[in-house]
Parts: structure tokens; C-alpha cells; sequence
């Protein structure tokens, strides 16, 4: 569901994947909703840009 509209569907299923199993948790729909799961929202990449799609 979360990669569903993404033009790099297995990129987006690695970051998920890696995320999920570090938060326990998925927000809803295919983008944002980061408050539903603050860990999910809150992990950055070195430029901080948000590591989870």
C-alpha cells in the first residue's frame, strides 16, 4: 500500500521494509501521515530527508 504510486516500487519497498521493522509500524495511505507512527516520520537520511517513503 505504501509503495503502491511510487516510480521506484522496489526502492520503496527496501525503505519501508527497513523502517517497519525498526518502528513497528506503518503510517496509512502511500505518502505523509507520519503522525499516526512518529518513529516511522522521525528517521532521517545523513541530509536529512526522511529515510521512510
Amino acid at each position: 500500500m505504501r509503495c503502491s504510486t511510487t516510480k521506484r516500487p522496489n526502492l520503496c519497498k527496501r525503505a519501508c521494509g527497513s523502517c517497519c521493522s525498526k518502528c513497528n509500524c506503518v503510517p496509512p495511505g502511500t505518502y505523509g501521515n507520519y503522525e499516526a507512527c512518529p518513529c516511522y516520520g522521525n528517521l532521517t537520511t545523513h541530509d536529512n530527508k526522511h529515510k521512510c517513503p
